[in-house]
């Protein structure tokens, strides 16, 4: 499942899942497994718009961290602009909506949940979803420079194989130069060996001529508000998918009209 959001738009308000709340199973500020063990954020990957980070935790959890291991969503902004960058865009892989609310991020900063489990390679749709939400920002911002902030719960392992999946099946990368590029910049390698694996000899997720499916859609705002308006928690199993760009939506028909325009267009 994939949402979007503006930061600070009434539409979605945290909205769009079922199910019951991973908070309320393992206790809201309970923090994540080794996540102390990681560097907040990574640098800027060279010769791309991406950047990667563990997920920031909102004020809530501070209470269960030292003054020094504390990384909220504030801090995550001023340590990229430590860094002279822009941040333009957050993909998050996360399988909860815990750690922090989109409505604490800042009104110019774009938000995609992507509901990804971890420790298992992400399945085609997931790809998609990810080349989809990727592409279609750097069409909208290729007279700037804004970066596009990837995390998961430690921003490195669904985070680094999405990454280096779009460089490998996008942008022509080969795959150990795309592991290396990632690893140099995270500050941290990549852990599990399925993931290395498939992205060194698994086959090429691409949907040809991408680009070709309008970038928002004005169909999809119709239909947004049943989406967000469901439920506020996270399903048992994920389901199809909804992208929301603006007020849009992108289900999962929608994403087998693209990938039937993209070939059509490309035959």
């Amino acid at each position: 499942m994939s949402q979007w959001h503006h930061a600070h738009g009434r539409w979605g308000q945290g909205r769009g899942f079922s199910g019951r709340s991973s908070a309320k199973r393992k206790g809201g500020n309970h923090i994540p497994e080794r996540w102390k063990d990681y560097l907040p954020v990574g640098q800027r990957m060279p010769g791309t718009r991406f950047i990667a980070f563990k997920v920031p935790l909102k004020k809530s959890f501070e209470k269960n961290l030292a003054p020094e291991e504390c990384f909220s969503p504030l801090d995550l902004f001023n340590k990229i602009q430590e860094q002279n960058e822009e941040l333009g865009l957050i993909i998050d892989l996360t399988y909860t909506r815990r750690y922090y609310k989109p409505e604490d991020l800042p009104e110019t900063i774009r938000y995609l949940k992507i509901c990804t489990i971890g420790h298992q390679v992400p399945d085609d749709d997931t790809i998609f979803k990810f080349q989809c939400a990727v592409n279609g920002f750097l069409k909208e911002n290729k007279d700037n420079d804004r970066l596009i902030g990837v995390h998961c719960t430690h921003g490195l392992n669904r985070t680094g194989y999405l990454i280096c999946r779009y460089l490998i099946d996008v942008e022509g990368m080969w795959p150990d130069d795309a592991i290396e590029l990632f690893n140099r910049s995270r500050g941290h390698c990549l852990e599990r060996q399925n993931y290395i694996e498939d992205l060194r000899n698994g086959p090429i997720r691409k949907l040809p001529n991408i680009s070709a499916f309008p970038y928002p859609d004005p169909r999809f705002s119709a239909i947004r508000k049943k989406i967000f308006t469901e439920s506020e928690h996270l399903p048992e199993r994920p389901y199809s998918s909804s992208w929301s760009p603006r007020r849009g939506l992108f289900t999962k028909e929608v994403l087998l009209e693209c990938k039937a325009k993209c070939q059509s267009s490309s035959a």
